[in-house]
């Protein structure tokens, strides 16, 4: 019994990085929240502390519409002042590095007048 019971601890103990491994996988575009990483077609994708910041904002959020100036105070920790471009320049900046066709993206889509969502 009491090998029984070590050999379950070592295997927790040597495994458990694998098993809390956070993986947010969406149409080949994969966010490691633990290693900060994110790739795309298991192409390692260089992102920005803020870049990643907003993608994982929005991939925890999927499919929900998410307005400038919410994603702005939930990223920056900081109030939202009209006309503030900031958040539209980091979309943009998030969807060159991720190839997406400008017209038709495949990831973050614009839902005009109100804000962004991840499908």
């Amino acid at each position: 019994m009491a090998r029984v019971k070590s050999q379950l601890r070592r295997y927790t103990l040597y495994n458990e990085g694998e098993n809390k491994k956070d993986l947010i996988e969406i149409n080949g575009l994969t966010i490691d929240k633990t290693e900060h990483k994110c790739t795309l077609y298991d192409e390692k994708i260089d992102l920005t502390p803020l870049e990643f910041d907003i993608l994982l904002y929005l991939a925890n959020n999927r499919g929900k519409v998410i307005s400038s100036e919410k994603l702005f105070e939930e990223v920056w920790k900081e109030k939202y002042f009209d006309s503030n471009n900031t958040v539209m320049v980091h979309i943009r900046r998030i969807r060159e590095k991720l190839k997406e066709d400008t017209k038709k993206p495949k990831f973050i889509k614009t839902v005009w007048g109100v804000g962004y969502k991840l499908e």
